[in-house]
């Protein structure tokens, strides 16, 4: 009954109106960046996000802040960063609380290779050691760069 249905339904109507329900063709490739024709270079993009609460209170200060961006980071990437002050929250895994707090956003732009890498991993293992953090968000992109 049902095959005599789909076949009545198929005489009736024209062959394109089903044309509306084909899959879309798939998108075109997006085209690669030529670095060099924007004056540029390939790197990577790293934004680090750097919560400040120790427990329930803040527990790294703008002195500590200052003083392990001067101890840890600079030394490591002194040709340049940026830094925004936040406001951040997430969900801690352990209690299902929401936590808001005071965060230091950091973004990096640097060579695409495995040292720069490695220092990136060096600097957020240390923060969480340092100052007791579950973890530092940590966002690589590739980027094409230009000064």
């Amino acid at each position: 009954m049902i095959r005599a249905a789909l076949l009545s339904l198929a005489l009736l109507c024209p062959a394109g109106a089903f044309a509306q329900f084909a899959p879309a063709p798939a998108p075109a490739p997006l085209p690669v960046m030529d670095c060099a024709a924007l004056a540029g270079s390939p790197m990577v993009e790293a934004t680090l996000y750097f919560g400040r609460n120790v427990g329930d209170a803040v527990g790294v200060s703008e002195k500590d802040w200052t003083q392990f961006l001067d101890r840890e980071i600079t030394p490591r990437f002194p040709d340049g960063l940026t830094i925004h002050d936040a406001l951040g929250h997430w969900r801690d895994s352990g209690t299902g609380r929401l936590i808001r707090e005071p965060s230091k956003i950091l973004t990096l732009l640097t060579p695409q290779d495995a040292a720069s890498l490695t220092l990136i991993r060096e600097i957020v293992d240390l923060y969480k050691e340092q100052f007791h953090q579950q973890s530092v968000g940590t966002v690589l992109r590739p980027a094409c760069v230009g000064f």
